[in-house]
């Protein structure tokens, strides 16, 4: 009998099928649904940073509105949740938590280190399992260096691990001029998990319109061969977990990524693209290929095919590169 449970950023899961973070999972009906498919995990909808800060702005203005405030009400206002979004957030947190029986991650796509990083205490106190850092700091700023870029996902890693005794894990792109040296200092700063890669929109324009509008809004299959290259050179490297995202569709899919490394594989177009019932069947493929290999846990092949044991992972790529590049030269004659 296989054993499809593991572990992530130290939770307990029945399998590695997470369930990511989208409009999928920000009300409970299609929580519960997924749940029953048979994730592992869910991670529900984000909240943006930039609407914890609208709501507090909102708050502060009525505030200074009024006659007779205390300036301790102030304070108290920037410590204390808002009542709209966020406090929806965190009754969402509790609800899923009484209503489904596997881990619930929490999820804020964040782009600074400002005053949002105090909800963190708040998502803890409403149950949830974990904390996901949707972290993606456009690279386009010409007045900011790499460094500064790159020190801003150390900054606000610190800042919220120092709030919360809940395991943190971090979404990034891959934007960075080091990557691998980036994930490497992530996992070194306290990251408990680090989730590769984040997915955002890309502007595309219409032509008869003049409009700027977003492409590309899910992923495709072709897109799984980044994250895997990355999973498979840095599993081993750091120390913490690694999931892997975007490109993920089946249940081939998510057998590549966990021989490269993964501890858990997070899946969203494909459940937009063929619905929640592609959990289950995601989940029989892996069983029944580990069935085949003889495999009786995840423990068994994780990271079998991973490149930690060479020196040098990119010259690992350039050989395999020069290979492959010389058969099509061959057959091309």
């Amino acid at each position: 009998m296989t054993d499809l449970s593991t572990t992530f950023m130290g939770l307990k899961l029945k399998n590695p099928i997470i369930a990511g973070s989208s409009g999928l999972t920000g009300n409970i009906e299609e929580i519960e649904d997924l749940a029953s498919k048979g994730a592992g995990a869910i991670i529900l909808k984000s909240l943006f940073e930039e609407e914890i800060i609208y709501e507090l702005e909102q708050d502060m203005q009525q505030m200074q509105g009024r006659q007779f405030v205390y300036p301790e009400t102030f304070d108290y206002m920037e410590t204390t949740p808002t009542k709209d979004r966020i406090r929806q957030y965190i009754e969402l947190i509790k609800e899923a938590k009484s209503r489904v029986d596997i881990p619930v991650i929490a999820s804020i796509n964040c782009v600074s280190d400002q005053k949002w990083i105090y909800l963190t205490q708040e998502i803890e106190k409403a149950g949830a399992d974990a904390i996901e850092l949707n972290l993606f700091i456009l690279p386009s700023d010409l007045s900011r260096t790499a460094d500064e870029n790159e020190k801003l996902y150390y900054s606000i890693l610190k800042q919220v691990k120092e709030k919360t005794k809940l395991p943190v894990a971090v979404k990034i792109s891959y934007y960075f001029s080091n990557l691998a040296s980036t994930i490497k200092k992530l996992s070194d700063s306290g990251a408990d998990a680090i989730t590769l890669f984040n997915r955002f929109y890309s502007p595309d324009f219409d032509i008869d319109t003049f409009e700027i509008i977003p492409s590309n809004i899910l992923s495709h299959q072709g897109e799984l061969s980044m994250s895997l290259r990355w999973v498979g050179m840095m599993s081993g490297r750091v120390d913490c977990d690694i999931a892997s995202s975007t490109g993920v569709y089946t249940g081939q899919d998510t057998i590549k990524q966990l021989l490269a490394g993964a501890s858990a594989v997070q899946i969203v177009s494909t459940l937009y693209k063929n619905g929640s019932v592609q959990i289950k069947l995601i989940l029989k493929e892996l069983e029944q290929w580990m069935e085949k290999h003889n495999f009786k846990t995840i423990a068994d092949f994780k990271g079998k095919l991973a490149q930690s044991n060479t020196v040098n992972p990119a010259s690992y790529e350039r050989v395999q590169f020069m290979k492959h590049f010389s058969q099509f030269i061959k057959f091309k004659k």
